[in-house]
């Protein structure tokens, strides 16, 4: 820590120990990573104020500070007391001797909630599966595979070859922790780890399981279907709870996560709900008028285009695009109208095209107040 300890807690060079104390348990609330997960310094700032209500609060410490500062500190070996420590609970415990925080329900239970507070949860899994628009759209069932740890069909998740004993641990005595002492500026800390023998079990197979090595558990290839509903977008997560990875024995399995990938489709674009689908006509059909034929998702479907249409123009086929997730009505497929200027002309052409120019109007030219450039450009920006 370089900061000035009084700045750190808020407090002015004659504070007391009550004011100290009062300060820093407001910090420590505000601080503390369980309430700001989303904070990523949050740990850093919570040891840096562990840390300076430490200093303060040593009068040894805060009066060689005072004088020389953090140099002072280092030069009479009195540097930070939390270097060996590595997490925010494990501050908690040299402050206040135990697992417990000193906020109560604050922080769900304090720094020690779930260091042997029960069995420990599965963890997720997740998987991708690929789906074309077409099943995006009316839903589909997909079968997925992966890796998962599953308890040990043999030992039934007890970890012993079936027909022998379980006997207590002997290196934790059958507690599942070891317990340590180590001595703070604040006195004597115990500090509790899982066995490393038993795994926090306290108890252990006499012959281990000759399937999962005495771990209960083992990793195997499973397949499952999901139901894929109908108007899912590309990468939406499906959850499927209690498919994860199985938990120690009493701990509850984790969850499965399936994204879903919805490959483009050459003919549709996608607006939400929405289908777009552009249609090529030349001059001579948009000027005149003509029926086309476009895809839809239900099959080809032939469309009427008005004599005049103008390039951009929209023709809207109701209730032919996506179904809304968890919603039967489906959108619009809008059908984009794009008149092609021929190229490389016969010299036939060339001179039908120009008796035609010469023959046009200027009614025949300006364009309508509603199919304006300017008017399709407002109504597309809406």
């Amino acid at each position: 820590m370089n900061g000035d300890p009084y700045q750190v807690l808020g407090v002015s060079r004659e504070a007391g120990d009550r004011e100290l104390k009062s300060a820093f348990r407001r910090l420590a609330r505000e601080l503390h990573p369980d309430v700001n997960r989303h904070d990523p310094e949050a740990e850093a700032k919570f040891k840096a104020a562990a840390e300076a209500y430490e200093i303060l609060n040593d009068p040894e410490r805060r009066a060689t500070f005072d004088r020389y500062g953090h140099e002072g500190l280092r030069g009479a070996g009195q540097g930070s007391p939390f270097e060996g420590f590595g997490s925010v609970g494990d501050i908690f415990e040299a402050f206040f001797g135990g697992g417990a925080s000193p906020f109560g329900d604050l922080f769900g239970g304090g720094a020690g909630a779930g260091r042997g507070g029960g069995a420990a949860a599965g963890g997720d899994v997740a998987v991708s599966v690929d789906i074309d628009l077409a099943e995006a759209a009316r839903g589909a069932a997909v079968e997925v595979e992966f890796d998962g740890v599953s308890p040990c069909e043999r030992c039934r998740g007890n970890g012993a070859e079936p027909g022998t004993p379980i006997e207590t641990c002997e290196r934790c005595g059958g507690a599942g922790a070891l317990r340590s002492v180590s001595r703070t500026p604040f006195g004597q800390v115990v500090q509790a780890v899982a066995c490393d023998r038993c795994e926090g079990e306290g108890k252990t197979p006499e012959v281990p399981c000759s399937q999962c090595a005495g771990r209960g558990r083992r990793v195997e290839r499973r397949k499952l279907t999901v139901d894929v509903p109908a108007g899912i977008a590309d990468d939406q997560r499906i959850r499927v709870s209690g498919r994860g990875h199985a938990g120690e024995p009493g701990g509850r399995p984790g969850d499965l996560y399936v994204v879903v990938r919805v490959r483009e489709d050459e003919r549709f674009l996608r607006d939400g709900s929405d289908l777009v689908t552009v249609v090529d006509l030349s001059a001579a059909e948009a000027a005149l008028g003509t029926r086309v034929t476009v895809p839809t998702l239900d099959g080809e479907e032939e469309v009427e285009v008005r004599a005049g249409t103008q390039p951009g123009a929209i023709v809207t086929l109701s209730g032919r695009g996506m179904p809304g997730l968890g919603r039967s009505r489906r959108g619009d497929q809008r059908v984009v109208v794009n008149v092609v200027v021929p190229r490389d002309l016969s010299r036939e052409q060339r001179d039908l095209l120009e008796r035609f120019r010469d023959s046009l109007e200027e009614r025949n030219v300006r364009a309508q107040e509603d199919d304006g450039l300017f008017a399709r450009v407002r109504r597309a920006l809406r």
